[in-house]
């Protein structure tokens, strides 16, 4: 089945943000550069990678439904698969930063990504709702966020409410960030709903956009090997003391 141009080109936008994002990270906190902490716009970088990400996660299962023939419990099951797997992916990187000292990851942004497959299962069909539904479900996390809620118990991580002083180097709870794919999957299913998408566009991606197009398709797996990458490269070029990491 041939594939959205379009869509995979603004995969590969996010891809690439995510990858600035990261490198400017590690230089702030592997190379003690100060990048990050000397400004306050990087938190707001990375909100906007993330939203990206997580709206193209909609739109994805908007397109993925409308060219599936499943239905029922064989339908769930494919999400379900699929979610589960990612949420794995989430808990080795868990594993990881645990390992390393780097924080505690309990639900980052595959985790979310995981368990927002499965929860989208119902609202696949719907369009309008998806936008109400989302829009109150970003507005309402966006409360939660402004009035610090903190609890002893990791259990209520999903929601946003997180423990008083555990470093979380990357978060992203269910409230905001599902109403961020709900309102992608409304706008997929407008757009993609009949699985061929608008003639607005041309069939073929323009040339300035093909460089992205294999980030974009290739989107998971660029995110499991950029950082080992980058932090290579940091440590090859001396920027990074490896005996110090």
């Amino acid at each position: 089945m041939d594939r959205f141009w379009e869509v995979d080109a603004a995969r590969g936008v996010a891809i690439t943000m995510m990858i600035v994002y990261h490198f400017t990270y590690d230089l702030d906190t592997l190379g003690g550069y100060d990048i990050q902490s000397t400004s306050g716009h990087w938190d707001l970088f990375a909100d906007v990678t993330a939203g990206l990400f997580l709206f193209l996660l909609g739109v994805s299962l908007a397109i993925s439904r409308a060219r599936t023939s499943m239905t029922g419990w064989r339908l769930f099951g494919k999400y379900l698969a699929r979610g589960l797997r990612i949420l794995a992916y989430g808990m080795v990187l868990t594993v990881v930063f645990l390992a390393l000292g780097m924080g505690v990851v309990a639900f980052g942004i595959l985790h979310l990504i995981g368990v927002s497959i499965i929860l989208a299962y119902p609202f696949l069909g719907l369009r309008f709702t998806n936008l109400v539904l989302g829009t109150l479900i970003f507005a309402a996390g966006q409360y939660t966020m402004a009035q610090d809620p903190y609890s002893q118990s990791f259990w209520l991580l999903p929601f946003g409410v997180v423990p008083e002083g555990v470093m979380m180097p990357d978060y992203r709870p269910l409230l905001p960030w599902f109403g961020v794919v709900l309102i992608g999957l409304f706008f997929g299913n407008v757009v993609y709903g009949d699985g061929r998408g608008t003639a607005v566009l041309k069939d073929k991606a323009p040339v300035l956009a093909r460089p992205l197009l294999p980030l974009g398709r290739y989107s998971l797996f660029v995110y499991l090997i950029h950082q080992p990458i980058i932090v290579a490269l940091l440590v090859a070029s001396g920027i990074v003391d490896l005996n110090l990491l």
